[in-house]
């Protein structure tokens, strides 16, 4: 009889945003999976949990995934973590997932914690309809994927280191408008908490003289042809002025 593989989320900031359920798996598993050892030995610690741990990531799970499907296979219950967040999204998981998919192993994914859905509803941007885009390609194919989000018509989502941030927010208004409305947030749940609003021309201006810390989410409004925002701005209008009568 084959075991089972946990996704277990963890917090991307506040260690008191661990979920209960959380805890209680990665006691139980008879092995955590993680993205760096080093930094989930911090959250094991604290939470008092003493399970074996093993590494997992990008630059070993072509060859980890096998070795740990096999003991799945075999019954043992794993669980995967990565450094914050959920696993499988801008983090590994994905090969793995879908290797246990392949070969019937059951897979249970927690709810939890993740840095995008706060930056989304933060920004005060349209957040019914969005596409989440991680990283951007930092060479090769970068200046395509731009032109292509420039004419997104949902909100997008981008993660981006803070070093590289002013350049990512020139590149974007670039391609989308300087005055394409957007937000910044960075370390969230963290001490430093924080979320910049306003266009992308505001947001150069303001991260070129104040240059953040820690991780950064950057959410941009979707593209509005100019039919749509004279629309848009006239039913403003007609709302503000039935208010005033």
């Amino acid at each position: 009889m084959s075991g089972k593989l946990y996704i277990v989320p963890t917090p991307v900031g506040n260690l008191d945003d661990m979920a209960p359920r959380a805890l209680e798996t990665l006691k139980s598993s008879d092995l955590i999976l993680c993205e760096d050892t080093r930094t989930s030995a911090v959250l094991l610690r604290h939470f008092g949990i003493n399970v074996p741990t093993a590494s997992y990531h990008k630059f070993n799970e072509h060859n980890s995934t096998r070795p740990m499907v096999e003991k799945l296979e075999n019954g043992a219950t794993i669980s995967l973590i990565s450094d914050a967040g959920t696993p499988g999204v801008s983090d590994p998981g994905f090969m793995l997932v879908r290797e246990c998919r392949r070969q019937g192993i059951d897979v249970e994914t927690l709810p939890g914690p993740t840095a995008l859905i706060p930056a989304l509803i933060n920004s005060g941007l349209p957040c019914d309809r969005f596409t989440f885009e991680g990283f951007l390609p930092q060479k090769k194919g970068r200046a395509t994927r731009l032109e292509e989000l420039s004419r997104e018509t949902r909100t997008f989502i981008i993660y981006e280191s803070p070093l590289r941030l002013v350049k990512t927010l020139q590149q974007l208004a670039e391609v989308c408008g300087y005055d394409r409305e957007a937000s910044v947030s960075r370390e969230i749940s963290k001490l430093h908490d924080s979320t910049v609003t306003g266009t992308l021309d505001e947001l150069i201006n303001h991260f070129s003289l104040n240059i953040p810390r820690g991780e950064i989410v950057i959410v941009v409004s979707g593209y509005r042809n100019i039919a749509e925002k004279r629309v848009h701005r006239n039913k403003y209008k007609d709302n503000e002025d039935t208010d005033n009568n």
